[in-house]
């Protein structure tokens, strides 16, 4: 498939829209992590989620919430939740929300450690900081999708963490971007355009039974 219909939209789809959503994501996603609080579960925290997109106007889900506790947060999008997990008082979570406003897509997601747990506290912020790094590459050198994972296997594994290799990022758009059947952002072998690939970033320790979780769209400019 060519990087052109890869990167295919609809005749609605507006770069200022998807910015916006992309904003109104986070406004959201912060929204929800204010309202976490300890001896909360998965499954309750879904529904309080659901009361603020209300609150925020969030026009439908283009996927289902996922929320992370604890020794969940190594799970992948795919993978059920371990049951009756609830937020401890030295604990951390991940929020992962895919969200349409003006139908456009925002796809969000990032992770929260609470307590004093300076492990919990260094693999939330590392997966912040790798993700920032990557996309750093993707500005200054126009990686490809495929080096851009790569790369990001590289560097957390420098840091000393797990990198979750299958996790790889994919297309948004206009809603619903799934039409266009765009593939995924690590198997891409040209270098993506702005504004329309989420690089999705998932790491954990090496050891213990925690990782962390962020995600956000690519925003440019890119090197040419």
């Amino acid at each position: 498939m060519t990087i052109a219909a890869r990167e295919a939209v609809g005749r609605r789809f507006d770069p200022a829209l998807m910015q916006q959503a992309r904003a109104r994501s986070w406004a959201v996603l912060h929204a929800i992590g204010e309202r976490m609080q300890p001896g909360i579960g998965e499954e309750e925290a879904k529904a309080m989620a659901a009361d603020v997109f209300r609150l925020h106007g969030v026009e439908r889900l283009w996927h289902p919430t996922i929320i992370r506790i604890g020794q969940n947060t190594t799970r992948t999008y795919r993978q059920r939740s371990q049951p009756d997990v609830r937020l401890g008082q030295d604990d951390l979570y991940f929020i992962d929300l895919g969200l349409v406003f003006d139908g456009h897509e925002g796809d969000v997601g990032a992770t929260f450690a609470i307590g004093k747990s300076p492990q919990h506290q260094a693999c939330a912020e590392a997966a912040r900081s790798l993700f920032e790094r990557v996309a750093q590459a993707w500005r200054s050198e126009g990686l490809s999708g495929r080096a851009l994972y790569d790369f990001a296997a590289e560097r957390a594994q420098a840091m000393g963490w797990r990198f979750n290799h299958a996790i790889k990022g994919h297309r948004l758009g206009d809603y619903p971007h799934a039409v266009h059947k765009a593939g995924d952002l690590g198997a891409l072998d040209h270098a993506p355009s702005p504004g329309l690939w989420v690089l999705e970033i998932q790491i954990a320790h090496s050891a213990e039974p925690f990782g962390a979780f962020y995600e956000d769209l690519l925003v440019g400019p890119a090197a040419a």
